[in-house]
């Protein structure tokens, strides 16, 4: 069974940073290209980033510059630094394994709240 589980969010103020971090289990994780995605409040899910089993990196437009993905295949963790923040990255962050849009490839979320 995919487990994902997120940590890191909370509440910054605008131009703060935070870490995300999400420790996977229940699948092979060292082989399977993950994503960060998000979801504002009355919007749907809106992918930001995503990273090869070899570290190749791609991002949206929405966040290229200010996030940076990561992971370290020898603890199942993926990571996402969020510098720069902005009011409307206010959102539940969420990593994923593909497909992101089925629920059961997602975790719970965690939620960053940017607000001065």
């Amino acid at each position: 069974e995919v487990q994902l589980v997120e940590s890191g969010g909370g509440l910054v103020q605008p131009g703060g940073s935070l870490r995300l971090s999400c420790a996977a289990s229940g699948f092979t994780f060292i082989s399977v290209y993950m994503s960060w995605v998000r979801q504002a409040p009355g919007k749907g899910l809106e992918w930001l980033s995503g990273i090869s089993s070899d570290g190749s990196t791609t991002y949206g437009d929405s966040v290229k510059g200010r996030f940076t993905i990561s992971r370290d295949n020898a603890k199942n963790t993926l990571y996402l630094q969020l510098n720069s923040l902005k009011t409307e990255d206010t959102a539940i962050y969420y990593c994923a394994k593909a497909p992101y849009s089925d629920s059961k490839n997602r975790g719970q979320g965690t939620q960053v709240t940017v607000s001065s």
